[in-house]
Protein backbone atom coordinates (compact mmCIF):
# COMPACT_ATOMS: atom_id res chain seq x y z
CA UNK A 1 0.00 0.00 0.00
CA UNK A 2 1.46 3.13 -1.19
CA UNK A 3 1.24 6.10 1.42
CA UNK A 4 -0.14 9.90 0.55
CA UNK A 5 2.23 12.60 1.59
CA UNK A 6 1.80 16.33 1.65
CA UNK A 7 4.54 18.88 1.70
CA UNK A 8 3.16 22.03 2.65
CA UNK A 9 5.01 25.36 2.90
CA UNK A 10 3.36 27.95 5.37
CA UNK A 11 4.30 31.58 6.67
CA UNK A 12 4.38 32.13 10.59
CA UNK A 13 1.01 33.49 9.78
CA UNK A 14 -0.65 30.48 8.75
CA UNK A 15 -0.42 31.58 5.02
CA UNK A 16 0.17 28.66 1.69
CA UNK A 17 -0.55 31.14 -0.62
CA UNK A 18 1.78 32.92 -3.46
CA UNK A 19 4.76 30.90 -1.41
CA UNK A 20 7.35 31.85 -4.51
CA UNK A 21 6.84 35.54 -3.09
CA UNK A 22 7.41 34.93 0.39
CA UNK A 23 9.45 31.49 0.62
CA UNK A 24 12.50 31.54 -2.44
CA UNK A 25 14.94 33.00 -0.20
CA UNK A 26 14.95 30.33 2.45
CA UNK A 27 15.06 27.59 0.05
CA UNK A 28 18.33 26.88 0.31
CA UNK A 29 20.40 23.85 -0.67
CA UNK A 30 19.27 21.88 2.35
CA UNK A 31 16.05 22.74 1.28
CA UNK A 32 16.83 21.80 -2.57
CA UNK A 33 18.25 18.59 -1.05
CA UNK A 34 15.51 17.26 1.27
CA UNK A 35 12.85 18.46 -1.47
CA UNK A 36 14.76 15.92 -4.12
CA UNK A 37 15.09 13.11 -1.64
CA UNK A 38 11.24 13.40 -0.92
CA UNK A 39 9.84 13.80 -4.78
CA UNK A 40 12.64 10.33 -5.49
CA UNK A 41 10.83 8.25 -3.25
CA UNK A 42 7.67 8.84 -4.90
CA UNK A 43 6.50 7.88 -8.08
CA UNK A 44 3.17 10.05 -8.86
CA UNK A 45 2.43 13.47 -7.69
CA UNK A 46 -1.13 14.43 -6.59
CA UNK A 47 -2.79 17.81 -7.45
CA UNK A 48 -5.86 19.83 -7.86
CA UNK A 49 -6.27 22.03 -10.44
CA UNK A 50 -4.75 25.60 -9.54
CA UNK A 51 -1.42 23.51 -8.52
CA UNK A 52 -1.23 22.28 -11.86
CA UNK A 53 -1.72 25.67 -13.07
CA UNK A 54 1.22 27.01 -11.35
CA UNK A 55 3.45 24.52 -11.34
CA UNK A 56 2.79 23.58 -15.29
CA UNK A 57 3.68 27.57 -15.67
CA UNK A 58 6.82 27.29 -13.80
CA UNK A 59 8.54 23.68 -14.06
CA UNK A 60 9.11 22.76 -17.75
CA UNK A 61 11.27 25.69 -18.15
CA UNK A 62 13.54 25.10 -15.77
CA UNK A 63 16.44 23.03 -15.07
CA UNK A 64 18.52 21.11 -12.75
CA UNK A 65 18.41 17.14 -10.95
CA UNK A 66 14.60 18.61 -9.11
CA UNK A 67 13.41 20.59 -12.56
CA UNK A 68 14.02 16.78 -14.08
CA UNK A 69 12.46 14.77 -11.62
CA UNK A 70 9.55 17.24 -11.48
CA UNK A 71 8.86 17.46 -14.96
CA UNK A 72 9.32 13.34 -15.29
CA UNK A 73 7.15 11.72 -12.63
CA UNK A 74 3.72 10.94 -13.35
CA UNK A 75 1.29 13.49 -12.31
CA UNK A 76 -2.32 12.98 -11.56
CA UNK A 77 -4.56 16.73 -11.55
CA UNK A 78 -8.16 16.40 -10.10
CA UNK A 79 -10.22 18.32 -11.38
CA UNK A 80 -13.97 18.73 -13.33
CA UNK A 81 -13.01 21.73 -15.10
CA UNK A 82 -9.57 21.62 -17.29
CA UNK A 83 -9.99 20.15 -20.33
CA UNK A 84 -6.47 19.03 -21.10
CA UNK A 85 -2.97 19.33 -19.77
CA UNK A 86 0.29 20.29 -21.75
CA UNK A 87 3.09 19.51 -18.81
CA UNK A 88 4.53 16.34 -19.51
CA UNK A 89 3.25 12.71 -17.87
CA UNK A 90 -0.08 14.77 -16.70
CA UNK A 91 -3.36 13.12 -16.74
CA UNK A 92 -6.81 14.65 -15.43
CA UNK A 93 -8.85 12.45 -13.24
CA UNK A 94 -12.26 13.20 -12.86
CA UNK A 95 -15.01 12.03 -10.57
CA UNK A 96 -15.12 10.88 -6.77
CA UNK A 97 -11.34 11.99 -5.69
CA UNK A 98 -11.66 9.73 -2.75
CA UNK A 99 -12.45 6.67 -4.73
CA UNK A 100 -9.81 7.23 -7.42
CA UNK A 101 -7.41 8.60 -4.62
CA UNK A 102 -8.36 5.04 -2.68
CA UNK A 103 -7.15 3.05 -5.56
CA UNK A 104 -3.88 4.46 -6.28
CA UNK A 105 -3.24 3.60 -3.14
CA UNK A 106 -4.01 0.63 -2.73
CA UNK A 107 -1.87 -0.22 -5.78
CA UNK A 108 2.08 -1.36 -4.81
CA UNK A 109 4.20 1.24 -5.36
CA UNK A 110 6.61 4.37 -3.88
CA UNK A 111 5.20 7.31 -1.90
CA UNK A 112 2.32 9.62 -3.86
CA UNK A 113 3.81 13.47 -3.24
CA UNK A 114 1.08 16.25 -3.02
CA UNK A 115 2.22 19.83 -2.83
CA UNK A 116 0.18 22.39 -0.61
CA UNK A 117 -3.01 22.10 1.03
CA UNK A 118 -6.05 23.46 -0.78
CA UNK A 119 -9.27 21.85 -1.61
CA UNK A 120 -7.81 18.09 -2.66
CA UNK A 121 -5.61 18.41 0.41
CA UNK A 122 -8.74 19.14 2.51
CA UNK A 123 -10.68 16.79 0.87
CA UNK A 124 -7.86 13.49 1.19
CA UNK A 125 -7.26 14.39 4.90
CA UNK A 126 -11.48 14.53 5.38
CA UNK A 127 -11.39 10.93 4.15
CA UNK A 128 -8.49 9.88 5.39
CA UNK A 129 -6.07 9.42 2.92
CA UNK A 130 -3.23 11.71 4.03
CA UNK A 131 -0.58 9.45 5.74
CA UNK A 132 1.75 12.60 5.96
CA UNK A 133 2.03 16.17 6.49
CA UNK A 134 5.07 18.26 6.55
CA UNK A 135 4.87 21.84 6.89
CA UNK A 136 8.16 23.63 6.63
CA UNK A 137 6.78 26.51 8.47
CA UNK A 138 8.92 30.13 7.52
CA UNK A 139 10.04 32.51 10.00
CA UNK A 140 7.95 35.20 8.00
CA UNK A 141 5.23 37.35 8.11
CA UNK A 142 3.08 37.71 5.00
CA UNK A 143 -0.12 39.44 5.88
CA UNK A 144 -2.41 38.37 3.40
CA UNK A 145 -3.10 35.72 1.48
CA UNK A 146 -4.56 32.06 1.31
CA UNK A 147 -4.86 30.98 4.50
CA UNK A 148 -4.24 27.45 5.29
CA UNK A 149 -6.77 26.81 7.72
CA UNK A 150 -10.58 27.49 6.63
CA UNK A 151 -14.08 27.19 8.14
CA UNK A 152 -15.00 23.15 8.57
CA UNK A 153 -14.34 19.93 10.01
CA UNK A 154 -11.12 19.59 12.02
CA UNK A 155 -9.11 16.76 12.24
CA UNK A 156 -6.51 15.66 15.44
CA UNK A 157 -2.66 15.68 14.08
CA UNK A 158 0.14 13.86 16.15
CA UNK A 159 3.45 15.09 15.91
CA UNK A 160 5.85 12.75 14.47
CA UNK A 161 9.22 14.92 13.60
CA UNK A 162 10.78 18.02 14.09
CA UNK A 163 13.76 19.15 12.11
CA UNK A 164 14.95 22.52 11.75
CA UNK A 165 16.94 23.89 8.40
CA UNK A 166 19.82 26.14 8.28
CA UNK A 167 17.66 29.13 7.30
CA UNK A 168 15.40 29.03 9.84
CA UNK A 169 12.69 27.05 8.71
CA UNK A 170 11.48 24.64 10.66
CA UNK A 171 9.34 21.40 9.33
CA UNK A 172 6.75 19.46 11.41
CA UNK A 173 5.86 16.53 10.64
CA UNK A 174 2.44 14.55 11.58
CA UNK A 175 0.00 11.97 10.89
CA UNK A 176 -3.38 11.87 11.32
CA UNK A 177 -4.35 10.82 15.13
CA UNK A 178 -5.16 7.11 15.32
CA UNK A 179 -3.35 6.74 11.59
Amino acid sequence: MRRIIESTLLSLDGVIGSPHLWASERFDEGSRSAALAQLNASDAMLMGRRTYEIFSGLWPSQTGSYAAAINAIPKYVFSSTLTATDWSNSRIVRGDVATAVKRMKDQDGQDLIMYGHGQLGAELLAHGLLDELHFAIHPVFVGEGTPLLRQGATTALELTGVSQLGTGVVVLTYRPAGG
